[in-house]
């Protein structure tokens, strides 16, 4: 039988943990830091903080941010619209749910903290709208359908829409008409263009799709129609629809993405919008094979993902950027591809990430 043999791990080029020394930490910066030294979750924030750091301050390097989940209710609006602010982000892509309630508090609406003790029929009948352990106003809701009405009648009629441009023109009617921050404000104030792939699945698609249908409806109504009539006629309306092409936000976002030397992601929650932002590259890829092009598909180096998904379960949000290479999404760590993934609640470690990026931005700033 072989003899074991004991290496010396220095020796064999291992990395040195080291303990979180609270005497040591004076900053967010120096906990995250601090923490890439530890192990299980708290090595993951360090890493993804590490990698966050490098692909923000890369100036070759366009950044995606990709939102999905009730993050604008749960109060990170200001992270989002402060990121852009700064120029953390060149793209944005999100479910039109974040958005619409992102809209509800840039327009100075308020969300308030649930009481269990009050039942879920008791909230519908007063008009409020549970998400988990918040409430969002059906009458916030309703004002953003006026932001967005107001928003529409500039548009001329015979305008092909998408969600870039209706985000984009939603973020000048918020500068034009409302103090304050908001995402949809700072993207439009910083030309960050905003892409939401499943915009029927959202409140935004759904006053759009009421707003197409209230243009049509004084030449369609009867009067003095009855609960049936007015059924009739909802059906009828509601194959008056909107002018929306959703390939103008595919080839807009690849055009953009194309133009970049070097790609980053930074994943909140999963779905669609990691999906829709992802696919570029086999998009490029099945051009070049099925139209004999040769475009060099645009690949990510650099990702940071946080969502409490395991990859065991087989879901999409749960999906690894290693697996993600077998895709062709990202380029592999040995060709420089750098990537961290923190399994954990955004809005727990979303925001000490926030804190040391701002805190390393003014530290540089600050230097002479």
């Amino acid at each position: 039988m072989q003899s074991r043999e004991f290496h010396d791990g220095a020796k064999d080029g291992l990395e040195a943990l080291e303990p979180l020394d609270p005497s040591q930490v004076r900053s967010f910066s120096d906990l995250l830091i601090a923490m890439r030294k530890t192990a299980f979750g708290g090595r993951r924030l360090g890493e993804a903080f590490e990698v966050l750091s490098a692909m923000i301050k890369d100036p070759d390097c366009f950044v995606v941010l990709t939102l999905s989940g009730a993050m604008t209710i749960a109060k990170m609006g200001k992270i989002i619209s402060s990121m852009i602010d700064h120029g953390m982000v060149q793209a944005i892509v999100s479910t039109g749910a974040l958005i619409a309630h992102g809209l509800s508090e840039s327009v100075g609406k308020t969300h308030y903290r649930h009481d269990p003790a009050v039942s879920d029929e008791e909230l519908f009948q007063k008009g409020y709208n549970r998400v988990y352990d918040t409430l969002e106003m059906e009458a916030n809701l309703n004002y953003v359908e006026q932001v967005m009405s107001r928003t529409l009648k500039r548009i001329p009629h015979d305008q092909m829409l998408s969600s870039e441009m209706l985000t984009r023109e939603l973020g000048r009617t918020l500068v034009d008409e409302h103090e304050g921050a908001g995402i949809l404000k700072s993207a439009y104030q910083k030309g960050v263009s905003v892409y939401i792939p499943a915009f029927t699945d959202s409140e935004m698609g759904l006053d759009v799709a009421t707003w197409a249908m209230g243009r049509s409806i004084d030449q369609t109504r009867s009067q003095g129609r009855g609960q049936q009539g007015d059924l009739e006629l909802l059906r009828g309306l509601s194959r008056t629809q909107p002018s929306f092409n959703p390939y103008l936000d595919l080839n807009s976002y690849a055009d953009r993405v194309l133009g970049a030397k070097r790609l980053g992601i930074l994943t909140i929650g999963g779905g669609v919008p990691r999906n829709w932002a992802q696919q570029v590259a086999p998009y490029v890829e099945i051009s070049n094979v099925r139209l004999g092009l040769n475009v060099k598909p645009p690949r990510f180096q650099y990702g940071v993902r946080i969502c409490p998904e395991p990859d065991y379960w087989g879901g999409l949000s749960g999906c690894t950027y290693q697996e993600g290479i077998s895709w062709g999404k990202f380029v592999p760590p040995e060709e420089g591809g750098r990537f961290a993934e923190v399994l954990s609640d955004a809005t727990v470690v979303w925001p000490l990430l926030m804190m040391g990026l701002l805190e390393r931005m003014r530290s540089t700033t600050d230097k002479p």
